[in-house]
C-alpha cells in the first residue's frame, strides 16, 4: 500500500519497524523526524498497532500513518484508525501533531484525505473524539467534515456517515479529485 498525497503533506502507513522505533524513541538511519516527535500520542498509537499487528496481524490498510510535510519530508505527527472496519462498517480515528506546527491546517488537511481513503474503501462512519477543553481539535474536525454526535461530562464526540455511494473511485483517491 502506498503514501497518500495531499497538496502538503504526505500520509505514510506505518510499518512494524517504524512503529517499533516510535516506541523506542530511537529514530533509524531512514527516519526524519522534526523536533518533538514523537509525542506521546505517537508512541500511545504506535504501541496500539505494534499490540494489533501482534494479535491480528497488520490491520492496513486501516492502521497508523505517519504525517510528514511534502517540503522538507520530516515526521510532524501522526493519524489513524484504531482498526479496521467493524461489522457495521464503522472505524474510529485519532490524529495529533507535534506543538511546533499546530495551527497550520495540516491536521484538517490530513484528516479530510483519511476521511476521503476511508469511504472510498466502504467505510459508511468514521467516529472521533476529543476532551471538551481541547477546542482546536473540535475544529480539525469540523474543518474535514465531521459533526457533532454528542457529549458527555468529558468529551465531544464526532462523526461522519455516508449512506450513499462514494463520489469517487480507487483511482481518485488520494489525489484530492472527485
Amino acid at each position: 500500500m502506498g503514501d497518500l498525497v495531499t497538496a502538503r503533506l504526505v500520509l505514510h502507513p506505518m510499518t512494524v519497524g517504524e512503529a517499533g522505533r516510535v516506541v523506542a524513541g530511537a529514530p533509524g538511519d531512514g527516519d526524519r523526524w522534526a523536533p518533538g516527535y514523537p509525542t506521546d500520542g505517537d508512541v500511545a498509537a504506535a504501541g496500539r498497532f505494534l499490540s494489533t499487528c501482534a494479535s491480528t496481524g497488520d490491520p492496513r490498510p486501516f492502521g497508523n500513518y505517519e504525517i510528514r510535510r511534502r517540503e522538507d519530508g520530516l515526521v510532524i505527527g501522526g493519524i489513524g484508525f484504531h482498526g479496521p472496519p467493524d461489522e457495521e462498517g464503522g472505524v474510529t480515528i485519532g490524529y495529533g501533531l507535534i506543538p511546533s506546527v499546530r495551527g497550520r491546517g495540516y491536521a484538517s488537511e490530513a484528516l479530510r484525505e483519511l476521511l476521503l481513503f476511508a469511504r472510498a474503501r466502504g467505510v459508511t462512519w468514521v467516529k472521533g473524539d476529543a476532551d471538551l477543553d481541547n477546542v482546536a481539535s473540535q475544529r480539525v474536525m469540523t474543518a474535514a467534515g465531521m459533526r457533532p454526535a454528542g457529549q458527555d461530562d468529558r468529551v465531544r464526540y464526532f462523526e461522519a456517515a455516508w449512506t450513499d455511494e462514494p463520489a469517487w473511485t480507487d483511482e481518485t483517491a488520494g489525489t484530492g479529485r472527485s
